[in-house]
This record gives structure tokens, sequence and C-alpha cells, in this order.
């Protein structure tokens, strides 16, 4: 039996096909939430493991702000993404400093850049472009650190102004 629109089929193909689905998940994934990739596949409980933890640093720039509206748009930021250590701010541009989980370098920097302009409506945030990122991995963070160089720890935790 063939499923689909009637039809010629999309895309050239010759005939569609049913994808088949996953079996039982094991009894440790029961409860577990997949992720969804950017190609809408449902990443694997083994593929998360693979993940790693990366020091993301983004600086965002733009026109004068009241600086009551930047704080209001970080501090819902910093709600709506509970990762993020801390955000500095002036009238015209910040800086967001936060952990990232990903799978590798590419996809860590990916999803830094979207962040602003993802929360960007939903947080309040000012209409600024990303003009910096800095992606490192958790042992190079740690290393730069314990050899006095590098991104100073993000203390104090929170939003606060330069």
């Amino acid at each position: 039996m063939k499923r689909g629109r009637p039809g010629p089929s999309a895309r050239g193909s010759a005939e569609r096909a049913l994808v088949s689905v996953d079996s039982a998940p094991a009894d440790s994934d029961v409860g577990r939430i997949r992720e969804t990739g950017e190609s809408g596949a449902q990443t694997r409980p083994e593929e998360q493991q693979n993940s790693r933890l990366w020091h993301i640093t983004l600086n965002v720039s733009g026109p004068q702000t009241p600086l009551p509206e930047v704080r209001r748009g970080l501090e819902q930021l910093a709600h709506d993404h509970p990762f993020l250590l801390t955000s500095r701010y002036a009238t015209d541009h910040a800086e967001i400093r936060y952990w990232e989980e990903a799978r590798d370098l590419h996809d860590a920097a990916a999803i830094a850049l979207r962040l602003w302009g993802e929360h960007r409506a939903t947080a309040g945030l000012p209409p600024w472009e990303t003009v910096g990122l800095a992606v490192i991995d958790r042992a190079t963070y740690h290393q730069r650190l314990a050899e006095g160089y590098g991104p100073p720890p993000a203390v104090p935790v929170g939003v606060h102004p330069f």
C-alpha cells in the first residue's frame, strides 16, 4: 500500500515510502526527552552522551537604548535561558556569558549565534546585532584560568552594568 498525496510524487522520487519508527525505548530511556535537531530528526541518547560543555561569550551592539530597557530584556533572557552565567550591559552594547552543551564547536557556535535573534522579541531585547563570539571548551576555559589568563570567572552571577 502506498501512502501519500494523490498525484505525482514530490521531488522527482518514484515512490513515497513510510519511515520506520524506533523500537520501544529501553527502560533507562523511559521519560527521557529527546532533542530535535535542525533537520527535525531526534537525537538518540547515545548521541547526547557525546556532547560537551562549551563556554560562550557573546557580544552584541547597536543603537543607544535606555539602560532600564536593556536590563529588563537581559533579565528576561536569563529567565528564558537558565544557563546564562552573567550579562554586562551599557546603553549600546552587552556581553553575555554562559555554558552551552553541544556535540562540537560548530554546533555550540551556531546555537550561540542564534541566541540573541531568537529571543529578541520574547525577551524584549534591543535590536542589536552580534559583533563578537568566543567559544572554548571546558578544559581550555579552566586551563586558561589556572594559568592566569583568559576570561575571568563570571562573578558575580547575574545581570550587571559595565
